[in-house]
C-alpha cells in the first residue's frame, strides 16, 4: 500500500496538481473529455443572435489541418479570420469557430472579455488561467481580485472598463504562450481593439506589452510611460504596467502602479471622463 498521507500533506499535493493543470481523476472507464468539456462549454455559452449563427454557418467547418500549418499559415488564416469580424459578437463567433490555435483544444473554453464593450479603457493580460479557464471571463482569481482593488483605487470597477487578453485560451499548466500561439491569437486582440474602440489602452505585465506594442524594454523599464497604439487608423494613448500577478509576489512594486493607476485617471478625466 503507498505511504499514507497526512492533512497537510495531502492539501499540498492537491494544490500542486492543480497548479500544474490536473482538474480531473483517472477512472477505471475510460472517459471522453473533450465531449465533457463542448458539453460545459455549449452549456455555458449565452445564447446568440440568428444573425451570428448564420455568420458561422457560413465559415468553413473545422479541419485537423488546420492544426497541422506551419506558423505563416496560421498566422495569415487568423488575420483573414479577425479582419472579418464587423462586431465584438462576431468577432467572439469567429474565435471560438477558430481552430488555428492549438491551446484551444486543452482548454475548457474561449475566454473573451469582460466589462463594457466601448468603455474608454481596455485593459489587456496575457491569457487566462485555470479559474479564468474555469469561468469564461479573464482576471477573475487572486489576480482579478487585486486589479479589481486597483480600480476601485482610481473610482472604476468592471463595469465601466473592458477587460481582454492576448491570449484567449489557457495554456497547460499556465506555462509561457510560444511566440507561434501568441502570433496566431494576435490579430484578434487587435481587433478586439479596434472594434472596442477605447480611449486608453493599458497592457497589464511585459508579456502583453511585448505583444501588443511590439516593445523590447522589460516591464519595469517600459511601465508608466504613455506610447501611441495604432489600430485601424486610430492613434489611442497606451501604457504599460505592473502585471496584479507580479504585484501579488512584489507588494512593494504596488507604489509604481498607484502613479500609473493616477496617470491613467488623469488621462481619462483630461479626455472628457
Amino acid at each position: 500500500m503507498p505511504p499514507s498521507l497526512s492533512t497537510d500533506e495531502a492539501r499540498a499535493l492537491l494544490e500542486w496538481h492543480i497548479a500544474m493543470g490536473v482538474d480531473v481523476a483517472l477512472e477505471d472507464d475510460p472517459q471522453d473529455r473533450y465531449a465533457e468539456t463542448a458539453a460545459r462549454a455549449a452549456a455555458a455559452r449565452p445564447a446568440r443572435a440568428p444573425e451570428l449563427d448564420r455568420a458561422a454557418d457560413r465559415r468553413p467547418p473545422a479541419s485537423p489541418a488546420a492544426l497541422l500549418a506551419g506558423p505563416g499559415e496560421t498566422a495569415a488564416a487568423a488575420r483573414e479570420a479577425a479582419a472579418s469580424a464587423a462586431t465584438l459578437d462576431e468577432l467572439r463567433a469567429i474565435l471560438e469557430a477558430f481552430d488555428g490555435c492549438p491551446l484551444k483544444a486543452t482548454a475548457s473554453r474561449t475566454v473573451f472579455a469582460d466589462g463594457t464593450p466601448g468603455a474608454r479603457l481596455m485593459l489587456v493580460g496575457e491569457a487566462p488561467g485555470r479559474e479564468e479557464d474555469l469561468s469564461g471571463l479573464p482576471f477573475v482569481g487572486r489576480s482579478g481580485q487585486l486589479l479589481d482593488r486597483m480600480l476601485a483605487a482610481i473610482g472604476l470597477d468592471r463595469s465601466s472598463v473592458y477587460i481582454a487578453n492576448v491570449i484567449p485560451w489557457r495554456p497547460p499548466g499556465n506555462r509561457t504562450p510560444t511566440p507561434q500561439e501568441t502570433e496566431t491569437c494576435l490579430p484578434f486582440v487587435r481587433r478586439q481593439i479596434e472594434l472596442a474602440r477605447p480611449d486608453v489602452l493599458v497592457a497589464l505585465g511585459g508579456a502583453s506589452a511585448q505583444s501588443l506594442f511590439r516593445a523590447k524594454e522589460g516591464i519595469l523599464k517600459l511601465r508608466g510611460r504613455w506610447l501611441e497604439h495604432e489600430v485601424g487608423g486610430r492613434r489611442i494613448k497606451a501604457m504599460a504596467t505592473l502585471h496584479p500577478a507580479y504585484l501579488l509576489r512584489s507588494p512593494a512594486q504596488k507604489k509604481l502602479v498607484w502613479r500609473d493607476l493616477k496617470a491613467i485617471r488623469k488621462a481619462l478625466e483630461s479626455e472628457g471622463g
